[in-house]
């Protein structure tokens, strides 16, 4: 795959099946939209993926999508929306950008796909063009979940209520953050079990703080963990966003590496308790927790 940023980098010579969107989280009803370009792919057409960045809190980092499209797509164009490109008229878009620029022989959006100034241009208005600019338009219907459209939306409000199973579920695969490993107060070690301190970048979302059972990938090597998604209220009120977890059987030292957490279970909010003991008390409990947690997935998974 080809990664570049600005539609303007582009230097393709080859006829495209492109699709467009923010691709926040690249979710079921991403991936229907990227299955389309996929197939139209061929050694005379290559598949575009044009991720439109809005610079909002996002479930995906701009890194984390171009690692789920390596060799999925031939091109990723992260595409900044820049004031130039709001205020282009949506003819002017289809003819220099997709048509002149891009070489769209396929277009595939979303029902509800919007461009161009004012929002003036929108799936109708692509077909409506298809003639004269010399491609086809496939509009994808949502994807749905028990009757409900997925959406990056409904995602986060998911996570916004701890619920990371079926956020898994809208999104085909564990929702997880990749951060490195940051040196906290050492509390942790002290009192008898270490823990990693994972920092987020800016404008990912964490899920509900509190605490969860996690999947932790470090050095290649994926463990079982429990973690605390927030800020540690009981020990800091630096308010900064961390993600610390406790990795059963890694006795390494992680400090300064890149590691990735997956969220697999919800256990309980984060709290504010009135003592270090207090906080150790249920420390342990939470650890007790993920043992039971991971234990009954091994089983049901036969392992």
């Amino acid at each position: 795959m080809r990664y570049i940023t600005g539609i303007e980098s582009y230097s393709g010579r080859k006829k495209t099946a492109v699709t467009l969107g923010k691709f926040d989280g690249l979710h079921l009803g991403h991936q229907k939209l990227i299955d389309k370009i996929r197939s139209y792919a061929s050694d005379e057409c290559e598949s575009v993926v044009c991720a439109f960045d809005m610079h909002r809190e996002s479930l995906m980092t701009g890194r984390e999508r171009r690692e789920h499209l390596e060799n999925e797509v031939d091109w990723l164009i992260d595409q900044p929306f820049t004031k130039e490109l709001r205020e282009m008229e949506a003819e002017k878009f289809i003819e220099d950008v997709l048509y002149g620029t891009l070489r769209a022989a396929h277009i595939v959006v979303g029902t509800d796909f919007n461009f161009g100034y004012g929002k003036r241009g929108n799936a109708q208005m692509l077909l409506e063009y298809a003639e004269k600019y010399g491609y086809t338009v496939d509009v994808i219907e949502k994807e749905r979940y028990l009757g409900t459209v997925i959406s990056s939306t409904y995602i986060k409000d998911a996570l916004a209520q701890g619920d990371v199973k079926l956020a898994e579920h809208l999104l085909g695969y564990p929702y997880g953050l990749t951060g490195i490993v940051r040196h906290g107060k050492q509390l942790g070690r002290t009192l008898g079990f270490p823990t990693m301190n994972i920092e987020p970048e800016e404008n990912k979302i964490l899920p509900r703080f509190g605490v969860y059972a996690c999947r932790v990938k470090i050095d290649g090597k994926w463990y079982d963990a429990v973690g605390n998604a927030g800020i540690k209220p009981t020990v800091t009120d630096e308010h900064r966003r961390l993600l610390e977890v406790f990795v059963y059987e890694y006795e390494g030292d992680a400090y300064g590496k890149e590691v990735t957490a997956q969220f697999c279970d919800f256990e309980r909010p984060e709290t504010k308790f009135g003592s270090v003991e207090e906080l150790k008390d249920n420390v342990m409990q939470d650890m007790h927790y993920g043992e039971r947690y991971f234990a009954a997935r091994r089983e049901k998974n036969g392992e």
